[in-house]
């Protein structure tokens, strides 16, 4: 497998989960403590050794490039006042050797119609596909965890938790073999089954590592449920095709989409790094 450097953000999402909040503010720029939460998921990407940030936004995002980009009014200020730490803050959102690219999602069609959006600018290589809604914390970067399982079987790589049986309708559910220490070979992958139709309690969270073979199967995908295109279906087409893989990672996940999920990463994480 090449050498993976590119990641792509889905990021056009409206948020209404947390709406008034988000009616003018990009749910991806909600804080957990002192960092938004794309931060956290382009710092994962980053410690994996991604070079290449793909961002598909849609309308009002404007504020996720705004985050990235360089303020050179609000530097010089702090550096004035001589508030040196807090300027070298500023400065290190991206190393300067990473790339952020932004393209647009011209309608809410799906995940997997997301993905397809940044096809021109992925290539032919394999990519992350990182969604901003898990914050994974993990001594080592779960993004990393994934890259290494691809290279070492040669595949496309899920992220993969057990999760209890009653709530695999909230999940993409795989089937599989195990192939050695974390990972299993995927046989089967189905969205959001009922818990007496699941055909096992591993459930699929917001990490891959996928081949570029994917985009001609996402080409192929019917929309499914509310007219999207899904990445579960993609996935599916492609495990026939070539080998996919589901590996489960070490690292504590919050559900960031979910109120309850957030609060209690604001909780957890402010106490962790913060002392709060």
């Amino acid at each position: 497998m090449k050498p993976i450097r590119k990641a792509v953000f889905p990021v056009a999402g409206l948020g209404t989960r947390f709406l008034p909040a988000t009616k003018a503010m990009p749910k991806e720029m909600l804080p957990i403590v002192d960092k938004p939460l794309i931060q956290y998921a382009v710092e994962e990407a980053i410690a994996a050794g991604i070079t290449d940030l793909i961002f598909v936004t849609g309308r009002n995002k404007r504020a996720i490039e705004d985050h990235f980009d360089r303020v050179p009014e609000l530097e010089a200020d702090l550096e004035a006042k001589n508030k040196l730490a807090l300027l070298e803050t500023v400065r290190n959102v991206i190393p300067s050797y990473v790339n952020c690219i932004y393209t647009r999602q011209p309608a809410p069609l799906g995940l997997g119609h997301a993905v397809l959006c940044a096809e021109p600018i992925v290539n032919n290589e394999p990519f992350a596909v990182i969604l901003a809604d898990d914050l994974l914390d993990a001594p080592t970067s779960v993004t990393r965890q994934l890259i290494d399982a691809a290279h070492q079987h040669n595949g496309s790589v899920l992220a993969i938790q057990d999760v209890p049986r009653e709530r695999t309708n909230q999940y993409g559910i795989i089937s599989g073999s195990t192939v050695g220490g974390n990972t299993l070979r995927v046989e089967g992958i189905v969205e959001k089954p009922a818990p007496e139709n699941a055909p096992s309690t591993l459930a699929v969270v917001g990490r891959y590592i996928l081949e570029p073979e994917i985009f001609e199967h996402l080409r192929q995908t019917q929309a499914g449920v509310g007219g999207e295109i899904q990445l579960t279906d993609g996935i599916a087409s492609l495990l026939q095709a070539q080998s996919v893989f589901g590996h489960q990672y070490e690292g504590t996940r919050y559900d960031c989409g979910s109120k309850a999920g957030f609060f209690q990463a604001t909780v957890e994480i402010g106490r962790k790094y913060h002392g709060l």
